[in-house]
């Protein structure tokens, strides 16, 4: 297991600096608002990699702007492309909004160095990306990056014809390149049970190779499952062929990749917390622009706050969410939607009943040990959570207030904002690390708070 990242040192290497708390506000009466939530981090960096490796340019309409896709998008930068945010010069009709972003592809070219921050989509997605260039990239990223699992990706890329420089450690730093400015391609087996994302990043990239892509996976089941549905969705929006009619197996045909234009969703993760509060606090929290039909992953939210004593509906307007304040507990497989694990358990912390939630032992090599920081945290203001073989057990016990801390996890963060709507005391460190998928969570947990919420990302700077 994986252990919690402290707090790390300061730049002088003396002792760290006295973290910086925010005071999670605390609510006793009904909401009674509209929230608007930006883009999908997960669909919008699948669409800057496709949009990337296309033949002619594309335009990504209200993507998310956070700290995960700005790291993409420097990082397409650096490997030849040019991403051109609003403006004119959309690809169809010469009329990208302000929010929008243009995206001209241009050849890979090596001789970079890749910062991939804490960004999964990033570490993973882009060095199949790279091996198409005929120098290597470099790749590295924060501190827990580097305890990050990789290994099973970087064996599949030296399958594939790869030179893969990692000193052995499948972890970063690590240097990628092809050979005679390309990748061969062919077929790999490789553990995907650690992350979707092995997959997703081999599936994007899988077109450009030369023999294009065979893709065999053997070992426990692959988590979040429908995290490699929207990658497939995503590459046959844009003309290329994938084969998943047998599980476990990937074949993606070589060939072109057709540019996108493209309205991103909202991200339906990022909403939990929100759509939580209703269920917390009573009264009532609406998402506009929730999709009747989506890949993403958050969906699956609905049930769940269903299943917990809220009232789930979704219509043309949006998903509206109705609580009553009183929650109760469940058993849930989380295997598909393992990032809903911990606004979950805030939600499981203030039940009635106990909940288990099951199949999310992949959670352990997240932006933190999210099992290990869950339970530590969440006793630590008196809970009662234990981590099991795969997931967790949370029993109610009444709650006080208390540091919690967030390990450089954003879902960390939103999860301590759940618990302090009902907990008086909570005081969450570092809320700025929401940054990761939201530009200014708490500008936006405030404005829901007083029943009006602006249109996420567009009030206040990008963050970088």
């Amino acid at each position: 297991m994986a252990p919690v990242t402290p707090p790390l040192p300061d730049a002088t290497g003396g002792p760290a600096a006295e973290p910086d708390l925010w005071a999670a506000p605390h609510r006793d009466a009904p909401l009674d608002a509209v929230v608007a939530v930006p883009g999908s981090k997960s669909l919008t960096n699948r669409y800057l990699v496709v949009a990337a490796l296309a033949e002619r340019s594309s335009l990504l309409r209200d993507p998310l702007d956070s700290r995960d896709t700005r790291l993409m998008v420097d990082a397409l930068r650096r490997l030849g492309s040019e991403v051109v945010e609003g403006g004119p010069g959309g690809p169809s009709d010469g009329a990208a909004g302000a929010a929008d972003w243009v995206v001209h592809p241009g050849p890979v070219r090596g001789g970079v160095g890749v910062d991939c921050g804490l960004a999964g989509t990033v570490m993973r997605f882009l060095p199949p990306v790279a091996a198409l260039a005929g120098s290597p990239v470099a790749f590295d990223g924060d501190p827990r990056a580097r305890e990050r699992p990789m290994a099973a990706l970087l064996t599949a890329l030296r399958q594939l014809g790869a030179d893969v420089d990692d000193g052995g450690r499948g972890l970063l730093p690590f240097r990628v390149s092809g050979r005679d400015g390309g990748l061969p391609g062919g077929t790999a087996t490789i553990d995907a049970s650690g992350s979707s994302q092995f997959v997703s990043a081999l599936l994007l990239a899988g077109a450009r190779f030369r023999d294009g892509l065979v893709l065999h996976h053997e070992g426990p089941p692959v988590p979040s499952e429908p995290h490699v549905r929207m990658t497939i969705e995503v590459l046959r929006d844009v003309g290329v062929v994938v084969d998943d009619a047998v599980p476990g197996t990937w074949h993606v045909e070589p060939g072109e990749v057709n540019a996108l234009d493209v309205q991103v969703e909202p991200d339906l993760s990022n909403a939990a917390p929100f759509l939580a509060a209703a269920a917390v606090c009573g009264g009532r929290v609406r998402v506009p622009a929730w999709p009747q039909s989506t890949t993403q992953a958050g969906d699956l939210l609905r049930d769940v706050l269903d299943q917990m004593g809220a009232d789930v509906t979704l219509d043309r307007e949006g998903l509206l969410v109705e609580g009553t304040g009183e929650l109760f507990g469940l058993d849930l497989d989380l295997r598909e939607a393992g990032e809903l694990a911990p606004v979950i358990t805030a939600l499981a912390a203030l039940a009635s009943s106990p909940t288990r939630l099951r199949g999310i032992a992949h959670l352990r090599g997240h932006e933190t040990d999210r099992l290990k920081a869950l339970v530590t945290e969440l006793n630590g203001l008196g809970g009662d959570a234990v981590e099991t073989e795969d997931g967790l057990l949370v029993r109610p016990r009444t709650l006080h207030g208390g540091v919690f801390e967030t390990y450089a996890d954003h879902r960390m963060a939103t999860a301590g904002a759940v618990l302090g709507l009902r907990v008086e005391g909570v005081r969450v460190v570092d809320i700025g690390t929401t940054r990761k998928t939201l530009p200014d969570f708490p500008g936006l947990w405030d404005a829901m708070l007083r029943g009006s919420a602006p249109p996420a990302g567009r009030t206040s700077a990008p963050a970088r």
